[in-house]
């Protein structure tokens, strides 16, 4: 008897645990993109010469590389290929910052967790190193409140997040 009423509590908290998952808990895919240009045009330099381009969120005020959710494409829905990892962080760091990237390498991915709505959610960013091709933070959308280009030498102290720190410390061995 004893045994049959563990066995009922484990099979109940079991079930409460699923629901938790299913119901609180929430997963997100995003790219995004970390973009460096040359003070000085085309000429190959050094990092110190280097500019690395930043964003301030209208949301939560915090500096960050841009990003967004995968598939988060108004064309995607609309019967077209399935948007890959790549294409997000081009097409986000587009809309957020106006500039234009060219993917160069990736880094691992980063995950954190964080809370909307009251909701749980683990955020996995893959981010890809661009070079600079075009484009003018003047044109960003509303998400980002303000796009700067930044020293090479600066950027650990811009950044707001430990989750971009992460990502900067991954990307700063592979900038060429």
């Amino acid at each position: 008897r004893t045994k049959s009423k563990i066995f009922t509590l484990l099979k109940r908290l079991i079930f409460k645990e699923n629901y938790f998952v299913s119901h609180i808990m929430k997963f997100e895919f995003s790219a995004g993109g970390i973009v460096y240009k040359n003070k000085k045009s085309n000429l190959k330099s050094q990092k110190d010469d280097l500019l690395i381009l930043v964003a301030k969120h209208s949301q939560h005020h915090g500096w960050v590389f841009p990003k967004g959710l995968i598939g988060d494409n108004p064309s995607a829905s609309s019967g077209q290929e399935k948007e890959t990892k790549e294409q997000a962080a081009i097409r986000e760091v587009k809309e957020e910052t106006g500039i234009e990237g060219e993917i160069e390498n990736h880094i691992e991915p980063v995950t954190y967790w964080y809370v909307f709505e009251g909701e749980k959610i683990k955020k996995t960013v893959y981010y890809f190193i661009m070079k600079h091709i075009g484009g003018d933070i003047t044109d960003h959308d509303h998400e980002m409140e303000e796009v700067e280009w930044i020293d090479y030498n600066d950027v650990s102290e811009r950044l707001t997040y430990p989750s971009d720190k992460k990502a900067w410390k991954a990307a700063k061995q592979l900038i060429t």
